[in-house]
């Protein structure tokens, strides 16, 4: 199987499901795992979309937000904040209309975030993501 490849291309700063589409793309191509996108914007005025995903150890968790902020920087947008990247069991990067989560298993089964916004809709991205 060949590895897939996140080719950046310009994003709009307002394009909610184009950055949260495109968050996705990249975390598949460095293999998070169980990568949901919950659509909250009918629930909260903070943000559209929710990306998130499980890594397996801090440095994995740390790769995926460094990558993330990279490449979706070279598609010009960038993060309003970053939260938790040192102890890297709970990264949260602020895109505005969409925010990442990257857990490792523990925090994930803990905050359960699919739990906590359950009444948001989840949408299907079977067709961005690679099957494992």
């Amino acid at each position: 199987m060949e590895d897939k490849i996140f080719v950046a291309r310009e994003i709009s700063p307002e394009d909610s499901l184009a950055i949260a589409k495109a968050a996705i793309e990249i975390l598949d191509t460095k293999k998070a795992k169980n990568i949901k996108l919950l659509h909250v914007e009918d629930h909260t005025t903070i943000t559209d979309y929710f990306v998130i995903c499980t890594g397996n150890s801090n440095t994995q968790i740390k790769g995926y937000a460094g990558e993330l902020e990279f490449m979706l920087g070279e598609c010009g947008v960038h993060p309003i904040t970053i939260e938790g990247y040192n102890e890297a069991s709970w990264v949260c990067m602020d895109y505005g209309p969409v925010i990442v989560h990257i857990f490792n298993r523990e925090a994930r089964n803990f905050y359960n975030l699919e739990k906590l916004w359950n009444e948001a809709t989840e949408v299907d991205i079977s067709d961005i993501i690679t099957e494992d």
